[in-house]
């Protein structure tokens, strides 16, 4: 599989300055649906229409406008977007440097991996190294598209990450408040107990989309001309009493770290 490269930026600081290739760093492996007709089971396809002629629209003919007053356009092209940016507004500018824990995870959006390209490979390093050593994480951004984007330069073992960030006023305020009861300190310590029963280091090879896997044999049985089998219920574990809770799930947890 080939890695897929996003955009080639330059990272600046000071007066140093980093060329490197910005690498998607996930990928979509759901399932995926057709909407169909319900009556013959044929593909719904969307069309795009022009409103004046009615005439279907391909991807060659569509321009950007932005509407400045009511029904009257003005038509901008990428070349002129690109036109109006600056050498420095295309790099990855950093403004500052911030402590990882200082920052909710909810400003983080997209990830990137980004590796060195010819002749940045040392300072590259220098930074990863910088930043692994002092845990810090470098505050940028650079204008993406149309937009001022903010972002994060995170330290990894294997490299840099760069994630976009979204500003304050894209953060919705927690919607909805609660009455904090009181926890006892016995409660508290039972709970820390649990806690330390399941720490175990992250390993993200451990973990599967277990649905997508059930969904899979769905479409299989379906393929087949099965019947689909409803799955079995579920004791959804109730609580009743919170440390009773507690303590089993403890015991549970030890359980599953002895060796067979």
């Amino acid at each position: 599989m080939f890695a897929i490269v996003s955009r080639k930026s330059v990272i600046t600081f000071g007066m140093v300055a980093i060329p490197i290739a910005m690498y998607t760093a996930t990928q979509d492996n759901d399932i995926h649906f057709n909407q169909l007709h319900k009556d013959d089971n044929s593909r719904i396809r969307y069309r795009k229409t022009c409103t004046h002629c009615g005439r279907e629209i391909t991807a060659e003919d569509i321009v950007k406008g932005f509407e400045y007053d009511e029904d009257k356009y003005v038509v901008i092209t990428d070349d002129e977007i690109e036109k109006i940016k600056t050498e420095k507004e295309k790099s990855i500018q950093i403004l500052h440097f911030a402590q990882l824990n200082q920052i909710s995870p909810v400003f983080y959006d997209k990830t990137y991996q980004a590796a060195p390209e010819a002749g940045g490979e040392k300072a590259f390093e220098l930074l990863r190294s910088a930043l692994m050593a002092e845990q810090k994480i470098a505050i940028g951004k650079a204008v993406i598209g149309v937009k001022d984007t903010l972002m994060a330069i995170l330290p990894r073992e294997e490299g840099l990450l760069i994630s976009t960030m979204f500003y304050a006023d894209d953060i919705r305020a927690l919607q909805k408040q609660y009455t904090k009861p009181n926890v006892s300190e016995a409660e508290l310590n039972m709970a820390k107990i649990l806690i330390n029963s399941m720490d175990t280091p992250f390993d993200p090879s451990q973990y599967k989309d277990e649905y997508q896997i059930k969904l899979h044999k769905l479409i299989e049985t379906k393929i087949s001309g099965k019947e689909v089998v409803a799955a079995q219920p579920e004791n959804a574990g109730k609580i009743i009493d919170l440390m009773e809770a507690l303590k089993a799930s403890v015991e549970n947890a030890n359980k599953k770290k002895m060796p067979a």
